[in-house]
């Protein structure tokens, strides 16, 4: 009866305890759904989708809380095996508003990478995440990427497909729309050409004209189309920048003209790697970049490009102009069409009429003529047997500069010594002891005391090799951009980190746009699985990097800073010759400088602190700038492979000579592999290679100022050593003597 009595209580209990977990449960479900509900987290990847290698891109996020406020950071991460970079920016969320952030990421690969973005709040509770989202493209770091703000969505530029079926390979357009192109020039930097057109310059915040014009001062090609004279009036920024001065508007009957531009040549000839070099493994002359139709080139490749009788026959809504700061690259008839400028190390191009308006907007050529002005290199469209930008990472190069001399490698020779005493200790000799003395056994014992005693000689070893005092060494390669009386320096700092010990070091920027990346290691390398932290703090950051025990640890730090003039150049061309003028507003003295005119490079010699130097040089009595990279770079792809060894000579990873190597590799295409590694080349970032700015037109002069840092330094740690150097490289456009 006992038994019978208390059965129904533990059924009443049990069925309690179930209504309670049931109800607690769908409290749970019904505020989860609320949750989501009151909170919208969308992510976007890079350009309209599409990323590109070796370079930094956006990841623009926007958030929605109609919820309770609170306080999160979104994170950015890599989906990769190891452990690697996280990329962290704190944002507030109060009820009822919006925000959209731009955080920088960069990506180390030629092939789509998964991504995870996650919103974590201030009690480490992930509220919203994306996990493996992936670009819908990713292109070589060599392909053409055109951005695009048009009038209309159907206006966007769209390129010619190459002649090869290769997805990374195929030049690229992404639009944007104004509300969301990014503020920040750094993830700009990732685009060669960008399309504007006139109608949606006025719908621009004051910070991305300022993002725009400080990318386009970089080397960025900016190509307006002027829709209407108003547009270009009410812009005083635009107006300023344009290389013409549009007047009004007037109806072109006749322009055959643009149809032969296409047809003639004048094409960008070739990838960074020239065409016609065999693949790894295949002997030289294997491969022959053969062109697909008879009189095609890499310079001229449609000389056949079929004529489209309904757009010959419209008439073309053309603005007239002045010329001003310029200069005309097509006419029809005396009418300028096409005007284009150089401004700092970009270009920026005027288009007289709109593509985005009929006959334009119908003409069957124009993807050929949007190739054309993007710049896709003729030998795309010529050939389908070219060389493509696979190699090892420019970071490698200036690593092999600033990496500590206190780590040295054992040789080989060395290894497979002490490797076959060893082998000799614990076979042969130990057991003809142990049989003199009688006692085999012991080797039970003896066998042990062996592999302790070589642990220990290898510690002692690696500890004689390695082990130092912490070292901070930087390398800052800055390019001197003019603003009208002062400069905007863009910088690139290379910083490496020796560590004694497995210790994490605080880093921070102060300038106003910066990043921080671990190195890069190249096409199939992708970036190194550092242990790195990094706030975002506004658009400069605040990092903490995990270096181990008895490395060094190279890390890269892209920025933008104002600053006076440090440096100023003249270059006037009278005749054959150039008079150049060198003006050091610094308190240091310059060593050594050389200056950079169209295919050749002149010394400038020494500058004292605070004077000017003047010079003139004949067009005859500089070398040859390939001849100069060549000499001072055949030796790159070797240094570069030789420091990620973790055996052998220790100057086999080495650059001794800091002042030439940064100038060559401010050249690095044109470096080949050498005799050994003439398949490879370098994989550069956006901005470093500065050959295609005086292919248009400018001269770079390259100033080395030693034991100088023109900003602070990034370290929040106190170093037994260290250097601090500074490459100046100074763009100015040529000018003609009257």
């Amino acid at each position: 009866m006992v038994g019978t009595l208390k059965q129904p209580g533990v059924r009443r209990t049990s069925f309690g305890k179930s209504r309670l977990l049931l109800l607690l449960l769908s409290l749970g479900l019904f505020s989860g759904h609320a949750f989501a509900r009151d909170l919208q987290f969308d992510v976007f990847l890079g350009y309209d989708g599409t990323v590109r290698e070796a370079s930094w891109f956006p990841v623009v996020c926007e958030i929605k809380n109609d919820g309770a406020p609170f306080n999160a950071v979104v994170e950015v991460t890599l989906e990769q095996l190891g452990k690697g970079q996280v990329q962290q920016m704190p944002v507030e969320l109060p009820t009822g508003t919006l925000k959209r952030l731009v955080i920088p990421a960069f990506t180390s690969g030629r092939y789509p990478s998964p991504w995870n973005v996650r919103l974590v709040d201030d009690r480490g509770k992930v509220r919203a995440e994306h996990t493996a989202v992936r670009p819908r493209r990713q292109i070589g770091w060599e392909i053409p990427l055109i951005g695009s703000l048009s009038r209309t969505a159907s206006g966007a530029p769209v390129l010619r497909p190459i002649a090869r079926d290769q997805a990374d390979a195929q030049p690229a357009s992404a639009r944007f729309q104004a509300p969301i192109f990014p503020d920040n020039p750094l993830v700009l930097e990732g685009l060669d050409s960008l399309y504007l057109s006139s109608e949606v310059a006025a719908a621009l915040r004051v910070s991305q004209v300022n993002a725009l014009l400080a990318w386009l001062n970089a080397g960025g090609h900016l190509i307006v189309s002027v829709e209407q004279i108003s547009d270009v009036t009410a812009s005083p920024w635009l107006r300023d920048l344009l290389p013409c001065e549009p007047k009004e508007f007037t109806l072109l009957k006749s322009h055959a003209e643009l149809q032969e531009w296409l047809r003639s040549g004048g094409w960008r000839k070739g990838l960074p790697l020239q065409p016609g070099v065999p693949p790894y493994g295949q002997p030289p002359g294997s491969v022959r970049s053969q062109p697909l139709r008879p009189g095609v080139s890499a310079d001229q490749p449609f000389p056949d490009l079929p004529h489209d009788p309904a757009f010959e026959l419209a008439e073309l809504p053309v603005a007239t102009c002045t010329v001003r700061n310029g200069r005309l690259v097509l006419a029809s008839g005396g009418q300028p069409l096409i005007v284009t400028g150089n401004r700092g190390q970009g270009r920026v191009t005027a288009l007289l009429f709109s593509p985005e308006r009929e006959p334009l907007k119908s003409w069957k050529n124009l993807p050929t003529f949007w190739a054309r002005l993007a710049e896709v290199p003729g030998i795309l469209y010529a050939s389908t047997d070219y060389a493509q930008g696979y190699g090892q990472s420019s970071d490698g190069v200036f690593g092999a500069m600033i990496d500590s001399r206190q780590v040295h490698k054992l040789p080989i020779g060395w290894l497979l010594a002490l490797l076959l005493v060893y082998l000799v200790v614990i076979g042969p000799l130990d057991q003809w002891w142990l049989k003199r003395i009688g006692k085999p056994m012991l080797t039970w014992i003896t066998f042990p005391c062996y592999v302790v005693l070589f642990s220990l000689l290898i510690y002692f070893i690696g500890y004689k090799l390695r082990a130092g005092e912490t070292e901070y060494n930087e390398l800052h390669v800055v390019d001197v951009l003019r603003n009208e009386e002062r400069a905007e320096l863009r910088g690139r700092t290379y910083a490496s980190i020796y560590s004694p010990s497995n210790e994490r070091y605080p880093l921070e920027s102060r300038q106003k746009f910066a990043t921080l990346r671990g190195e890069f290691l190249g096409t199939g390398g992708g970036q190194a699985t550092d242990r790195t932290t990094v706030v975002q703090s506004g658009d400069s950051f605040k990092a903490e990097v995990f270096v181990p025990v008895w490395t060094s640890q190279l890390y890269v730090s892209d920025w933008w800073q104002a600053a006076p003039l440090p440096l100023e150049l003249k270059v006037t061309q009278s005749g054959d010759r150039w008079e150049v003028t060198v003006q050091n507003r610094t308190d240091q003295p310059i060593p050594a400088a050389q200056l950079v005119i169209e295919s050749s490079i002149y010394p400038v010699g020494a500058i004292a602190a605070r004077q000017t130097q003047t010079l003139t040089f004949g067009r005859d009595s500089g070398s040859l700038l390939t001849d100069f990279v060549t000499q001072q770079g055949q030796g790159f792809q070797q240094v570069v492979m030789g420091r990620q060894r973790a055996f052998g000579q220790s100057a086999s990873g080495q650059i001794s000579d800091l002042t030439n190597a940064c100038m060559a590799a401010s050249f690095l295409t044109k470096v080949s592999g050498g005799p050994y590694y003439s398949h490879m080349g370098f994989v550069v970032t956006p901005g470093l290679d500065l050959s295609r700015v005086v292919e248009h037109g400018n001269a770079v002069l390259l100033a080395w100022m030693p034991d100088h840092s023109p900003v602070k330094p990034l370290n929040q740690f106190k170093a037994s050593r260290g250097f601090r150097h500074t490459l100046w490289r100074v763009p100015v456009s040529l000018t003609e003597r009257n």
